[in-house]
């Protein structure tokens, strides 16, 4: 091979290892680590302790959790979203979130009989202001569709040791609005009492042609077809 053919074949060799290798790089050694799923447990006791502070005096622990709930604003309640991406061949996680999240539960007789939370979907945000701005505009137009909203359509009737601070999981159905489509789901939660607290926490797997949610997938970076809609709320009577 001449030295004109050996250089060229260096450069495309070359380029081609920075095609590879400098997404693995990015993601191995800068790219924050994406927040761990939420779950029952993202909620620490000090988040708890904080709601509890937050109302004129200290409530004694849960005995019957009869009556109305909903989210302080001062609290941790997380609702978010995580997508697979795939990065020039790369597999990473795209997580975003916010806390700008409304939520009541009503429980009458041993039984959730409403339950409701929006998201204000201009607020979530990622590692990325480019993911950021993607996410706002093209794939979910928050401009118009400001927010997403859930509504329980079926009673969840809750176990005998529903207060004893032990971990429950059940199902929650309702009707879920996302991006201007409303739609039925039904997905699990676990719920947990903690001090004078309810925490409620799950997720919705999202197919987004089932949304008209526009294809994520930029040049280079490939998306999962779906997605999850994750929370974590800590509810207060």
């Amino acid at each position: 091979m001449n030295k004109p053919a050996r250089l060229i074949l260096s450069v495309v060799v070359v380029a081609g290892l920075g095609v590879t290798v400098g997404p693995w790089v990015y993601i191995n050694f800068i790219k924050d680590d994406a927040p761990v799923a939420l779950d029952i447990n993202s909620v620490t006791s000090s988040t708890v302790e904080s709601a509890d502070q937050s109302i004129d005096t200290v409530a004694a622990p849960i005995t019957d959790a009869s009556g109305d709930w909903q989210v302080l604003a001062n609290t941790d309640s997380v609702v978010g979203y995580r997508v697979k991406e795939i990065l020039f061949g790369q597999a990473t996680a795209g997580v975003g979130r916010t806390k700008d999240v409304e939520a009541a539960l009503t429980i009458e007789d041993n039984a959730v009989t409403a339950a409701s939370f929006t998201v204000q979907m201009g607020t979530l945000a990622s590692d990325s202001t480019k993911r950021d701005g993607q996410f706002n505009g093209r794939i979910m137009d928050v401009a118009t569709h400001p927010t997403a909203i859930f509504s329980l359509t079926q009673p969840i009737t809750l176990p005998a040791n529903a207060v004893s601070g032990e971990v429950i999981t059940t199902n929650a159905t309702g009707e879920l609005t996302l991006r201007g489509t409303t739609k039925p789901v039904t997905f699990p939660v676990e719920a947990k009492v903690q001090g004078s607290t309810f925490t409620v926490a799950g997720n919705i797997t999202i197919v987004f042609d089932e949304w008209s949610i526009p294809e994520p997938g930029l040049p280079g970076i490939s998306v999962d077809p779906q997605g999850l809609l994750e929370f974590a709320l800590v509810f207060t009577r």
